[in-house]
């Protein structure tokens, strides 16, 4: 991401997108930059944080997630994980 914007953001490729600074019209993008950026560096395994609140960014997240062809698998994270608050989602490899 060298050519960032002035409105751009660096997020630090760690497997962990935390969407709680984002407005709700730029999840979808923001999701989708995220796990392309992430399958570039052969991160596979990412939790996607979204909040419980009462689900539309999770289902912004999710409906993201079944049109993009990278995502191999997704569910919500383990009670350890923020449960119903954060999804966990498999790319597909390489």
């Amino acid at each position: 991401m060298p050519d960032k914007q002035p409105d751009q953001v660096e997020l630090p490729l760690d497997g962990t997108l935390d969407l709680h600074t984002f407005q709700p019209r730029e999840v979808a993008a923001v999701v989708a930059d995220y796990l392309e950026a992430c399958r570039e560096k052969r991160i596979y395994n990412i939790r996607v944080v979204h909040g419980k609140g009462i689900g539309n960014l999770r289902r912004t997240v999710e409906a993201t997630l079944q049109r993009l062809e990278i995502v191999d698998s997704w569910e919500p994270a383990g009670h350890d994980g923020g449960h119903w608050g954060a999804t966990l989602v498999r790319l597909k490899p390489l």
